[in-house]
């Protein structure tokens, strides 16, 4: 089995700083937060739609995402997800904290440095 095709779990607190990503771009309604992902990551990672839509109410009563009702393409009634003033800070924060997470486990996993003698 290939294991680099597998699906990569989200890490606990992961999918928050994801979500808010996408929404950096954009409002998007909760398929096209799911539908970003997906492409974004090629499909290595694996979003569960509800747990997706459980972080954006988690951000929302937070105050780091609003939330208005709007017509998809598809003219369907659909609530649009917009990042907030506090949720792009908080973007900034846990993108340089993961950022810097990612690095030090590369860090601890990459091949030990040879040493001299």
């Amino acid at each position: 089995m290939d294991e680099l095709a597998d699906p990569i779990p989200l890490v606990k607190g992961m999918l928050d700083t994801l979500v808010l990503r996408a929404l950096a771009w954009a409002p998007m309604h909760g398929v096209e937060i799911i539908e970003w992902l997906e492409t974004r990551s090629g499909g290595r990672l694996a979003a569960d739609d509800s747990a997706v839509y459980q972080a954006v109410y988690r951000m929302e009563a937070r105050g780091l995402v609003s939330a208005d009702w709007g017509v998809t393409a598809s003219n369907r009634r659909a609530r649009y997800y917009a990042i907030t003033p506090a949720g792009r800070e908080h973007l900034r924060a846990e993108t340089r904290r993961w950022l810097r997470t990612a690095q030090v486990v590369v860090d601890v996993l990459g091949p030990q440095p040879r040493t001299a003698g």
